[in-house]
């Protein structure tokens, strides 16, 4: 039985490595975090959106996303404009140097896990999806708040 405790800590541990690994890399070759990552390739793809949009597809909160574009707008990789029919709004676009930031990054840990979990058959993700809360609830971490997006440490750090 301890064998197993064992192989289940590693496991546990080689996602956190992975984890932080992803995010110095990312880091080196951009000076971004992995949610300013995010949050670039969001608005990029939409050509502009709200910071409410952002928060709603990043799955963050609207406090957090406006957190993050404020450091990406500070490196000049976006930019925000007022609506033009109703000031109140705010659209957040990238930049031709947010453009070429996103072109240069490296893929984050995040798009590579989306892309071979959402090929697996339902039955293995559902599998999946159960084990994981398992180990957060086993970790007492079910209370713990949590965006989608495999980084290490706050989301909305520097």
């Amino acid at each position: 039985m301890e064998n197993r405790t064992q192989t289940s800590l590693i496991a546990l541990r080689r996602i956190l490595r992975a984890t932080e690994l992803n995010a110095r890399i990312l880091a080196r070759a951009t000076g971004l975090t992995t949610p300013q990552l995010i949050v670039l390739e969001i608005v990029a793809a939409a050509g502009r959106a709200t910071p409410k949009d952002i928060a709603g597809t990043a799955g963050v909160g609207q406090a957090t996303a406006t957190a993050l574009v404020d450091k990406l707008e500070a490196r000049g990789l976006v930019t925000r404009t007022r609506g033009e029919r109703d000031r109140r709004i705010v659209w957040v676009a990238a930049t031709e140097a947010g453009k070429q930031m996103l072109e240069a990054a490296p893929d984050p840990l995040q798009r590579i896990f989306s892309e071979q979990f959402e090929a697996l058959p339902d039955w293995e993700q559902a599998m999946i999806i159960a084990a994981l809360e398992k180990v957060g609830a086993m970790l007492n971490a079910g209370t713990i708040d949590a965006s989608p997006l495999l980084d290490v440490g706050a989301v909305d750090r520097k």
